[in-house]
Protein backbone atom coordinates (compact mmCIF):
# COMPACT_ATOMS: atom_id res chain seq x y z
CA UNK A 1 0.00 0.00 0.00
CA UNK A 2 1.42 3.60 -0.62
CA UNK A 3 1.95 5.77 2.03
CA UNK A 4 3.63 9.23 0.34
CA UNK A 5 6.51 7.91 -1.41
CA UNK A 6 6.69 4.87 0.80
CA UNK A 7 5.17 1.56 1.33
CA UNK A 8 3.36 0.30 3.92
CA UNK A 9 2.77 -3.40 5.52
CA UNK A 10 0.04 -4.94 7.22
CA UNK A 11 0.16 -7.19 9.81
CA UNK A 12 -2.52 -9.19 11.16
CA UNK A 13 -3.84 -8.38 14.61
CA UNK A 14 -2.84 -11.62 15.78
CA UNK A 15 0.91 -11.16 15.03
CA UNK A 16 0.64 -7.45 16.64
CA UNK A 17 -1.07 -9.01 19.57
CA UNK A 18 1.80 -11.99 19.89
CA UNK A 19 4.63 -9.72 19.88
CA UNK A 20 3.12 -6.46 21.76
CA UNK A 21 2.99 -3.93 18.75
CA UNK A 22 1.51 -1.14 19.68
CA UNK A 23 2.75 1.94 17.16
CA UNK A 24 6.21 1.98 16.07
CA UNK A 25 8.58 -0.97 14.76
CA UNK A 26 12.33 -1.42 14.06
CA UNK A 27 13.46 -2.38 11.00
CA UNK A 28 16.63 -4.43 10.64
CA UNK A 29 18.28 -5.55 7.23
CA UNK A 30 19.73 -8.77 7.75
CA UNK A 31 21.83 -10.99 5.30
CA UNK A 32 18.89 -13.67 5.23
CA UNK A 33 16.53 -10.69 5.01
CA UNK A 34 14.45 -8.09 6.89
CA UNK A 35 14.00 -8.20 10.21
CA UNK A 36 10.84 -6.26 12.12
CA UNK A 37 10.44 -6.08 15.86
CA UNK A 38 8.91 -3.80 18.80
CA UNK A 39 10.54 -0.75 19.54
CA UNK A 40 10.64 -1.89 22.86
CA UNK A 41 12.16 -4.72 22.22
CA UNK A 42 15.71 -4.42 24.10
CA UNK A 43 17.26 -8.48 23.28
CA UNK A 44 19.93 -8.64 21.85
CA UNK A 45 20.64 -10.96 18.88
CA UNK A 46 23.41 -13.36 18.64
CA UNK A 47 24.93 -10.55 16.90
CA UNK A 48 24.63 -7.77 18.92
CA UNK A 49 25.55 -9.87 21.95
CA UNK A 50 28.97 -10.65 20.41
CA UNK A 51 29.59 -7.32 19.17
CA UNK A 52 28.72 -6.43 22.90
CA UNK A 53 31.31 -8.15 24.48
CA UNK A 54 33.98 -7.42 21.58
CA UNK A 55 33.18 -4.13 22.59
CA UNK A 56 33.57 -4.52 26.56
CA UNK A 57 36.87 -6.89 25.99
CA UNK A 58 35.56 -9.38 27.91
CA UNK A 59 37.40 -12.53 28.40
CA UNK A 60 34.79 -15.51 27.70
CA UNK A 61 37.68 -18.03 27.13
CA UNK A 62 36.48 -20.74 30.31
CA UNK A 63 33.20 -20.86 28.35
CA UNK A 64 33.85 -24.14 27.16
CA UNK A 65 35.16 -25.49 30.95
CA UNK A 66 32.12 -24.08 32.41
CA UNK A 67 29.40 -25.52 29.93
CA UNK A 68 31.23 -29.02 30.12
CA UNK A 69 31.41 -28.83 34.15
CA UNK A 70 28.73 -31.53 34.18
CA UNK A 71 26.71 -29.59 36.67
CA UNK A 72 23.47 -29.41 34.27
CA UNK A 73 22.61 -32.97 34.77
CA UNK A 74 22.40 -32.87 38.11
Amino acid sequence: MQIGNSRGVRLPKAVLDRYSITDALVLEVRGEGLLLRNKKDKRLSWENAYKEVAREHEDWSDLDATTADGLDKE
